[in-house]
């Protein structure tokens, strides 16, 4: 009965000490350590060794005022996903709108949030996935007037999928496991600690803890350096409207360093181009944070794209990929991972559902390709992939067949020089095509002269085509255009350029009013518009202008008073949170609410107030004093030529010279009903009105 007793206590321990100690499991989530993450591992089994691919959705802006973005978005994206099936669904931020019916007030709405939550939950079920493959990342819109994360009116927390799977850490990682590969999606929230209303709250604040967070999550599999691992990151904002941290480190750097394959972002919209694409570039890490501007989107490879050598491919890059919006463009992306290369397709729903969506995945898109993928002959991948043509085509209904047409551009048409026949792999979970070719046959160093298109029809009939893809197996980068408004989006890097625009802006003006006071007040020349109408040069027509502006000392000092109260005084003062009584105040250095631990005042958003501060400056200050200026020439205008007319009117009556009675013919005759009507002095009212609505 001892021996007995022994081994009930023995097993009875033993049990003990299997439910005290946890043992992780590859599909379970893990709390990462030292911060609040989370990370997850999801395996993939059955089809292709080593294929995944992902969908992403942006800025679904729901409202109660446009209650159809949520009634179509639970239409076709439920049925989109239904036959897509993908690994995970991404929505990088603004879920919400936040806005009231006449865009004044931007604050949250806890009836968009339940809307949303209702939606969410109608697409888990009409899709068939699981809801844990769902990450709803945190907008700006988001973050309108909530004062405190996890607050009342933190309705991001109660309503998102991540805050009901209790996602709560500002990062999330999920790594899916191949049979070849480790696929790393790092998800984080860069919003503002405290969420004031719109519109100075358009930027991303990645803190530093923040920023240590991200490095962490992204260096958890560097530890298994035979392991391959493509790593992917997802948030709101792009990373030109996203700020540098306190010790000045940027998310650029982070992801240079680890050698990101594709950050995902959302924010900017459709209405600023189609193109907001960008590739990140630098083999000087510590310098690559204080670049301003980037003034193309596509990668150009510091070596021959030819070249096999080691310097080819260590180059630290990444892209950025901004995926438009549902809010008005219906956007949808799908990205593919095949063999570690990523390729996507932005599909656009404005039409309506689409029954078949066709994503080719090989040969790549030589407009976003990297220089890890650059040329075949250098063997870093599996040979066999490149041995055939790849495409995944999803459709609601089954597929009848599938075509690859190439086409060669460089006769100035289309000209089609192979067209073979595709057939599905053989276990493909995913519907994957492939197709026979010789590489070798489209070797040619430009990098747009062959263009891939998959043609596709299903049983009922039906064709769809993809659109014409430019491809290069030298790995030679296709450009991608930029417009403007592209550029002013995405090439510029807004938080490194508000204070020198704000420096160089009051340089400028004070320069303008303060140094010619000073070279006149030592001149003894007169300048008047009589003189100026004599000798009609550029020096003594700004001469003659300052010189009005200067007499009236009252409108001058005004002007400079101005401008230095909007450097050294409050803008605003008023209620930035959704809820309580706190106020704050803007200066043009941020909004202050409080005191730092230090007993110094603490200043939020620096980066955002720009919206308000240079357009005051540009569209209000500039043009005032303008104006004003013009004002006082006119008026010394308006002076000489009554001077003129009393002159004229002596001389009449003394009839010294009969002729002196007639006009002068110094003023023609539209200046003179210009002036006596004072037109000019009436018009430029009218633009002061102008001036005063646009404050």
């Amino acid at each position: 009965m001892g021996r007995g007793m022994e081994n009930l206590i023995g097993i009875t321990i033993l049990l003990l000490l299997l439910i005290v100690i946890p043992f992780p499991s590859s599909s379970s989530a893990i709390s990462s350590s030292g911060n609040s993450s989370k990370r997850e591992v999801i395996e993939v089994g059955g089809g292709p060794d080593d294929l995944v691919w992902v969908v992403q959705l942006s800025d679904l802006h729901f409202s109660v005022h446009h209650p159809e973005r949520a009634r179509e978005f639970q239409e076709i994206v439920g049925f989109a996903l239904s036959f897509i099936k993908p690994s995970l669904v991404l929505l990088t931020g603004d879920l919400t709108d936040g806005k009231s019916k006449d865009l004044l007030i931007m604050k949250q709405d806890e009836d968009e949030w339940i809307e949303y939550q209702k939606v969410m939950q109608d697409v888990v079920l009409r899709s068939g996935l699981d809801r844990s493959t769902f990450y709803d990342v945190r907008g700006n819109h988001d973050n309108f007037g909530v004062p405190v994360v996890g607050g009342s009116f933190d309705f991001y927390s109660k309503y998102s999928i991540n805050g009901q799977l209790k996602r709560t850490g500002k990062v999330n990682s999920v790594t899916i496991q191949t049979s070849k590969r480790k696929l790393l999606f790092v998800g984080f929230d860069s919003t503002m600690s405290s969420g004031f209303r719109g519109p100075t709250n358009l930027f991303g604040h990645p803190t530093d803890e923040l920023l240590a967070e991200i490095n962490s999550e992204l260096s958890q599999w560097d530890s298994q350096p035979t392991q391959l691992v493509t790593k992917v990151s997802f948030g709101h904002f792009p990373l030109s409207f996203s700020a540098a941290s306190k010790s000045g480190k940027t998310l650029q750097d982070i992801f240079i360093k680890h050698s990101l394959n594709a950050y995902l972002c959302g924010h900017l919209h459709t209405k600023f181009g189609k193109n907001l694409k960008r590739h990140h570039h630098s083999s000087h890490h510590a310098s690559y944070s204080k670049q301003l501007f980037q003034l193309n989107g596509h990668r150009t490879p510091s070596v021959n794209a030819s070249s096999c050598s080691k310097a080819a491919t260590s180059i630290g890059e990444f892209w950025e990929w901004e995926m438009g919006d549902w809010r008005k463009s219906r956007a949808m992306r799908i990205l593919a991972i095949d063999g570690g290369h990523i390729s996507f397709i932005d599909i656009n729903f404005k039409l309506g559902a689409k029954e078949t969506i066709i994503l080719p995945t090989f040969p790549l898109d030589s407009r976003f390709t990297s220089a890890s993928s650059q040329n075949y002959k250098c063997g870093s991948t599996d040979p066999s992939s490149y041995e055939f043509i790849r495409a995944l085509v999803f459709s609601a209904s089954p597929i009848a067949s599938v075509l690859a047409k190439i086409y060669d551009s460089s006769p100035g048409n289309l000209i089609l020089v192979l067209e073979t026949q595709m057939k599905k792999l053989a276990g493909s979970h995913g519907n994957l095509y492939v197709a026979p070719w010789n590489i070798q046959a489209f070797e040619d160093p430009s990098p747009d002269r062959f263009l891939l298109q998959i043609e596709v029809s299903d049983i009922m009939g039906r064709s769809t085509a993809s659109e014409h893809r430019p491809f290069s197996v030298s790995g030679i980068p296709a450009k991608v255009p930029w417009g403007w408004k592209e550029f002013f989006v995405m090439g510029c890097q807004w938080d490194s350029l508000y204070y020198p625009i704000l420096w160089c802006f009051y340089l400028l003006v004070l320069f303008i009013l303060l140094i010619p006071k000073a070279l006149l007040s030592f001149s003894r020349r007169q300048y008047t518009y009589k003189n100026f109408k004599a000798d009609k040069s550029l020096v003594n027509g700004l001469s003659w202008i300052f010189t009005e502006l200067y007499n009236v000392p009252v409108a001058w000092c005004c002007v400079v008073a101005y401008l230095f109260y909007l450097v050294l005084c409050p803008w605003f003062y008023g209620q930035v949170f959704t809820e309580g009584r706190e106020r704050a105040y803007m200066t043009y250095r941020g909004w202050v609410s409080s005191f730092n631990n230090l007993g110094r005042l603490e200043f939020l958003g620096s980066a955002d107030i720009m919206v308000v501060v240079l357009p005051h400056l540009f569209f209000v200050v500039l043009p005032a004093i303008m104006t004003i200026t013009v004002l006082a020439a006119e008026n010394g205008m308006y002076r000489d030529y009554l001077l003129s007319l009393s002159s004229k009117k002596k001389d009449d009556y003394d009839g010294q010279n009969k002729e002196s009675a007639l006009p002068d013919s110094s003023i023609s005759r539209t200046s003179q009903i210009i002036l006596c009507g004072r037109w000019l002095r009436k018009l430029l009212l009218v633009v002061s009105l102008a001036i005063s609505w646009k404050h």
